[in-house]
């Protein structure tokens, strides 16, 4: 029963303490998040001012007709099954007038009557001589009914019929729309753990640990903009001490790109130029027949890649491009910087036969390369404005830092110029300072 003792009826009366009365109900409606706890509630707030000495609500949910289930009643209180978690502990009923009514969807009113003795609802409806039944739409029928009923003939006041169904389909909209909103928020948690799985196995493909490479000092940094992402680096010791670097990013974002961009791991490791140390234009190719041929042409998924050759001795490397952004080379000892850019290809996966050439280039100490995936340089501030291959250049300008230092530099720098705006593509950095 209310706190507020004076209010009688939800129609009549001193209109400020209906008023503050069903201020407090909606109040306390908007607190609940579970929809048996707000339906119980509800119907405690309403007991006192609707008058009836019993209230039944049948479900057709889920059932073939004629038949019913009695989801509720007010003389249990709040004991009873869960009509949404327990359904099956729920009375089922077939026909009768209870089935008639609800069935024909449209309200009943009924001053005086009597049920007969075979009626299914006879348990629930025989000491009762008036009826008021509600039904609740979804979807153009009534796959609900609330009925009022009083073991008084002749108390129902017909002039508060259109409110009594309007209020109730309201909250009936309002307790289904909570009973969907409980059903996606499991949804969403059981994705959000398998794209958490999904993040962790992908996470498994990068390398565990950074190769110790004479002559190179290497750093990494990997933020996909979802759980799970398309980009991926990778590093691959060959023979006479050379050593493979890979970048790649694949289009789109989430679970999608992130099976492309396992299965372009699996294609990598497994490419013969691993062990005979031929040249990244090769390697590339390999991977690109493999794609379009059974991956990407038909859905039109791609990955840009770069890939790199290094020799530690001569400080040499061999590289080919498939449409990633030039890596940025810093020439500390003149302070020059130039993208490694003398070849440029499709990228992987658009159309097999494509060529990928190969170039050289002879580094020096002290030379610091920034390989990235443009998640990076397309990065966004507040205003909009993108963060671009200038400031990337200029966040290279320090020569004093090691590998590690320097890729926490470029970092701070982009932090600093998106000022915590979220990443809306993966951003994957390598850093290598060559000594």
């Amino acid at each position: 029963m209310s706190e507020i003792s004076e209010v009688t009826s939800l129609f009549r009366g001193d209109w400020q303490l209906r008023l503050d009365h069903i201020n407090e109900t909606m109040r306390r409606m908007s607190m609940h998040t579970e929809p048996r706890a707000m339906v119980l509630e509800y119907t405690d707030r309403m007991n006192g001012l609707i008058e009836a000495d019993r209230m039944l609500s049948i479900s057709r949910r889920g059932v073939e007709p004629p038949g019913y289930l009695i989801a509720r009643d007010s003389r249990g209180g709040g004991e009873g099954p869960d009509p949404w978690k327990q359904r099956s502990q729920l009375p089922m009923l077939a026909g009768g007038i209870l089935g008639e009514w609800l069935y024909s969807s449209r309200p009943h009113v009924v001053q005086d009557f009597s049920i007969g003795a075979d009626d299914p609802a006879e348990d629930w409806l025989s000491e009762y001589r008036s009826a008021l039944a509600l039904p609740v739409y979804d979807g153009g029928e009534a796959h609900n009914l609330v009925v009022f009923l009083s073991r008084e003939p002749n108390v129902i006041d017909q002039e508060i019929v259109p409110q009594l169904l309007w209020t109730t389909n309201l909250f009936g909209r309002a307790t289904h729309n909570l009973v969907l909103w409980e059903q996606l928020r499991q949804a969403n948690a059981r994705l959000d753990g398998e794209m958490k799985l999904i993040a962790d196995l992908q996470r498994s493909l990068l390398p565990a640990e950074l190769p110790r490479i004479p002559t190179m000092d290497l750093a990494t940094h990997y933020q996909p903009a979802a759980w799970a992402g398309g980009d991926y680096y990778d590093f691959f010791e060959m023979r006479d001490g050379q050593w493979g670097l890979f970048i790649g990013d694949v289009s789109g974002h989430g679970a999608p790109a992130a099976v492309l961009m396992a299965i372009t791991h699996a294609l990598a490791h497994h490419q013969p130029s691993h062990a005979t140390g031929c040249c990244p234009g090769e390697g590339l190719a390999y991977i690109n027949e493999r794609l379009a041929d059974r991956y990407t042409t038909r859905n039109g998924s791609f990955v840009t890649a770069f890939c790199g050759v290094y020799d530690p001795k001569a400080r040499r490397l061999r590289y080919a491009c498939a449409g990633h952004p030039p890596p940025r080379v810093k020439r500390c000892s003149d302070g020059s910087v130039f993208s490694l850019d003398a070849v440029a290809s499709l990228p992987l996966g658009i159309v097999g036969g494509e060529v990928y050439e190969t170039a050289t280039v002879d580094l020096v100490s002290g030379d610091q390369i920034i390989f990235f995936t443009d998640g990076v340089t397309e990065a966004f501030d507040g205003a909009g404005e993108m963060y671009g291959m200038g400031r990337l250049d200029g966040a290279l300008e320090t020569c004093m830092l090691d590998a590690s230092g320097l890729i926490d530099h470029v970092l701070a720098h982009l932090n600093a110029f998106t000022a915590g705006e979220p990443a809306d593509d993966d951003r994957t950095v390598v850093v290598a300072k060559i000594r």
